[in-house]
């Protein structure tokens, strides 16, 4: 039975579930969105809110305790002055799961792993999303308007063709066919 047990073993040693949730919880932080299996992303869950509740904190002692569980010092600096101010109004259900399915290969259960945002964030992503997307548009016609750099990128793999291939013998010329090794090493043909 398993009264009074408060987590999933995830068929994993201490050491080995630890080092995959330290990953899974700093990995969220880094991408806002992970995808994993549903049982990994309810343990994952319960450390990133711990995490988060934390970082609104904000003080030495919870930096340091983040610190100790959160891989990368850039994710941490991002948690404290980016992510936790989200949620300075918000007590808790920092996060969402959500079933995706279930995976070709071994047909486990698969989950999204978020952080839960506001409509104002999303509605501002989604303003950034499109200007970075008609910028890169505007650049690749920029890019297009000069053909003076496109002709000498096809010059230079014109050039490229004619050069002989690495590791083919001569000069290029295909009327011979390779010689070959035998088994005792002796050039034959």
């Amino acid at each position: 039975m398993r009264h009074r047990k408060d987590h999933r073993k995830l068929s994993r040693t201490h050491s080995h579930r630890r080092a995959l949730l330290r990953n899974l919880v700093t990995a969220l932080f880094q991408y806002e969105r992970i995808e994993t299996t549903v049982a990994k992303a309810k343990e994952a869950r319960r450390l990133a809110e711990r995490m988060i509740t934390f970082a609104k904190r904000g003080d030495l002692a919870a930096r340091r305790h983040v610190s100790r569980f959160v891989m990368r010092p850039a994710v941490i600096v991002r948690l404290f002055d980016t992510i936790a101010p989200w949620y300075s109004e918000r007590q808790g259900g920092y996060t969402r799961i959500v079933r995706i399915g279930r995976r070709l290969g071994d047909s486990g259960e698969t989950a999204y792993l978020e952080l839960v945002k506001s409509a104002e964030q999303r509605e501002k992503e989604r303003a950034d999303r499109i200007a970075a997307e008609e910028a890169k548009e505007k650049a690749l016609k920029a890019s297009e308007a000069t053909p003076k750099k496109k002709k000498a990128a096809e010059e230079a793999a014109a050039v490229e063709a004619e050069r002989p291939k690495r590791g083919s013998r001569g000069g290029g010329d295909k009327s011979q066919p390779a010689r070959r090794r035998g088994r005792t090493g002796v050039k034959t043909g």
